[in-house]
């Protein structure tokens, strides 16, 4: 056992004497092979206490020399190397180069388009609230008035947590708007962006997970007018100041009454026929006066406060912006279509 040993050191000795790094990156596997934190010599160091009493000494000695003959022709072919980088001046070494070339990435188009929106309406006093993706049944249904027998609350529509009905995907970032207004006293005015997950089937136009920038105002005397107005300072500044809006009735169970926003997308060409569907006119958000039963619900007095909500999906804002035709693209990443959108940052 114990001769094993000392022939096992004599030979990383030869190894080390027949080694003869040439360039910088053998020199540091050099270093690193017999010098370094796991280096082959630390663990016969440690087989030391497997060797008879009488030959301790001698494999003591034999480990040593292997260890200190590795720093010698380390120590040697370091300051060789450098001489020679001083002879030559230092010709073709950029001290200032990084060591591995490192190509910018860009950021996505989802993030793009999203920033746009948060900054259009932090330009007129809105905060950005951000909360969990994994939420409880009270704050995402409940407090917005989406009784129990509702369909959204179907397991085939909602993603639950494993064996449990409390805990979810968030289906909407309408949950962060009830934690606010459980948190917060009027008035309010955020706008919620992140990622939701609804059970869907994946396809060319939906996906079971996309991003929303939802928005809420709440004070007093606040009207059906004042929503209006803010939204159509959304889409002049995000589509242009020329841009048309109308307002459709609609329902949504935490607004009353409720609408959908269109946007005059306008028929020149056969893309505008087709994503309009042939009448000009292009859905982009829905919206609404808050329901009294969701201000109940956060113990925000109705008849004191009013207040108006607006959502938008940001895919589909993305997909119009840059004239996309799958939504399955932004979840891919395939380094192709991510580099299309540098200039866009």
């Amino acid at each position: 056992m114990s001769s094993d040993l000392f022939d096992k050191v004599k030979s990383i000795i030869q190894e080390i004497e027949d080694t003869k790094p040439g360039v910088a990156e053998e020199l540091e596997q050099f270093r690193l092979r017999f010098l370094g934190t796991k280096n082959i010599i630390k663990p016969l160091m440690a087989e030391i206490r497997n060797i008879p009493n009488e030959s301790k000494k001698a494999y003591g000695q034999l480990v040593n020399q292997a260890k200190q003959k590795a720093e010698a022709i380390f120590e040697k072919l370091k300051a060789e190397s450098e001489q020679a980088a001083d002879q030559t001046g230092g010709e073709g070494l950029d001290l200032t180069m990084p060591p591995y070339p490192q190509e910018l990435g860009s950021r996505h188009p989802v993030s793009i388009v999203m920033n746009r929106i948060v900054s259009i309406f932090e330009r007129i006093g809105f905060s950005v609230a951000e909360e969990r993706e994994i939420e409880d049944d009270w704050h995402n249904f409940t407090a917005m008035n989406t009784p129990e027998d509702h369909p959204a609350r179907d397991m085939q529509d909602t993603y639950y947590i494993k064996d449990s009905i409390e805990y979810l995907l968030r289906t909407h970032t309408s949950s962060v708007q009830s934690r606010v207004m459980t948190t917060q006293k009027p008035p309010i005015r955020i706008i919620a962006p992140g990622r939701v997950y609804r059970n869907e089937t994946i396809s060319a136009r939906s996906h079971c997970q996309f991003h929303q920038v939802e928005g809420l105002y709440i004070d007093e005397g606040v009207s059906f007018a004042d929503m209006k107005q803010t939204l159509l300072n959304f889409a002049q500044a995000m589509y242009g100041p020329d841009i048309k809006i109308r307002l459709r009735p609609s329902y949504f169970p935490f607004t009353e009454p409720s609408a959908e926003m269109d946007v005059y997308w306008g028929l020149e060409n056969e893309i505008d026929y087709r994503i309009t569907k042939g009448t000009g006119w292009l859905e982009i958000l829905g919206c609404g006066m808050v329901d009294p039963n969701v201000l109940e619900n956060c113990k925000i007095d109705p008849d004191k406060y009013s207040g108006f909500a607006f959502g938008m999906g940001i895919e589909r804002q993305a997909m119009l912006a840059y004239n996309l035709p799958d939504i399955r693209l932004f979840f891919e990443n395939d380094v192709r279509f991510l580099k299309q959108f540098k200039a866009s940052m």
